[in-house]
């Protein structure tokens, strides 16, 4: 692992002691760069990233210990082995090396044997931590890499898994004239509306994938009343009302949260603030907090949507609705939270109208 030509900083401020370590260490092969002193050390250790440091402790300006110490405590030179190669024998000088960084010792006068051995020892310890270094940095960078593509793959597969909902949901109420887009509004007003409401993101993600399946229950209903574009009888609204079980019957018995998320909404998002909604008459905060989120949002995108039965209305009489109904149809707080990002709402209804409906085209994770 070692390179038989390691580069090697020797310091101190003794002119002939550096000679005598440059040409040894120069014949056994390595680079050898000098410095006096402990600043310039400092800045040839950071210039040259060297692979072992010697280094004299008594020097002028900045003495060895302060120097080990910095460096040792620097992200770009941490790494580096450093030998203290002094004449002081005390152990607390040793004591002090030590505290200071120092990875070995050498005593002046410095025998050319011992030398040698404590290069070569000190430099493979460097070049296996390099190659461990190195080998992390490389396991990081990959697993990056796959958790990118998993993070990127993931993605597709919710965007296909929220398409096929839509598209699963659109045919259940295909009778009814539902478009795409009306799905798409519903399920974005609705996670926009429980994110205002300070929601958590995974939950607010279910419900996202949950909403369009809000009236699924429509495919067991007769096209005669389903379709009829007058007003119903008290019969056929009695038959009408009978969706909501329909939807909650159809997406019951799963283990999936996603679809017991949609049960709950198909079964109560009719339900009234009030207690005079169906199929049960819940009141206030009996009714599901996500069927109480998709009331809103589905009631507001049937008022501004063309229907058989129906005209769009424009913006503020069905704001207007939506108002009156705080506290009777609605939760009074989150109408309050869904009036306070009108201007989400409004970018929402743009992207998905009926006119840009393409069924598809737009990604439905956006």
């Amino acid at each position: 692992m070692t390179d038989s030509r390691s580069k090697i900083l020797v310091v101190d401020d003794d002119d002939r002691l550096r000679d005598i370590l440059e040409a040894r260490l120069s014949a056994l092969g390595h680079e050898v760069i000098t410095a006096r002193d402990g600043e310039e050390a400092l800045a040839s250790a950071h210039r040259e990233n060297p692979d072992l440091i010697l280094m004299d402790v008594m020097m002028p300006r900045l003495d060895g210990y302060e120097a080990a110490r910095r460096l040792k405590n620097g992200p770009l030179t941490e790494h580096i082995p450093i030998v203290m190669v002094t004449a002081l024998n005390e152990v607390n000088d040793r004591v002090r090396a030590l505290e200071a960084g120092a990875d070995d010792f050498l005593t002046k006068p410095v025998d050319a044997s011992e030398l040698k051995a404590r290069v070569k020892s000190l430099l493979q310890v460097k070049a296996y931590h390099d190659y461990r270094r190195r080998y992390q940095q490389e396991l990081e960078s990959e697993v990056s890499r796959k958790t990118k593509e998993l993070r990127d793959a993931l993605a597709r597969l919710k965007s296909a898994s929220l398409d096929t909902i839509y598209r699963l949901a659109r045919a259940a109420e295909f009778k009814d004239h539902t478009t795409y887009a009306h799905l798409q509004r519903v399920s974005q007003y609705a996670a926009a509306l429980a994110r205002a409401a300070g929601q958590p993101p995974e939950w607010i993600e279910l419900l996202l994938y949950a909403a369009p399946m809000h009236d699924i229950g429509k495919i067991g209903i007769a096209d005669h009343i389903l379709c009829k574009p007058g007003k119903l009888t008290a019969d056929e609204w009695a038959a009408m009302e009978k969706h909501a079980e329909i939807g909650a019957e159809i997406l019951s018995g799963s283990d999936s949260e996603l679809l017991k998320l949609a049960e709950v909404i198909a079964r109560a998002h009719h339900e009234k603030w009030g207690g005079d909604g169906y199929p049960n008459g819940l009141r206030g905060e009996e009714i599901p907090l996500a069927a109480r989120i998709v009331a809103i949002a589905d009631v507001y995108d049937a008022l501004c949507s063309h229907r058989s039965y129906k005209g769009a209305m424009t913006e503020e009489p069905a704001l207007k609705i939506i108002r009156e109904g705080r506290g009777g149809h609605f939760d009074p707080d989150l109408v309050d939270a869904f009036l306070s990002i009108l201007d989400q709402i409004l970018t929402i209804r743009s992207k998905f109208s009926d006119e840009n409906d393409r069924t598809g085209v737009s990604s439905p994770l956006e």
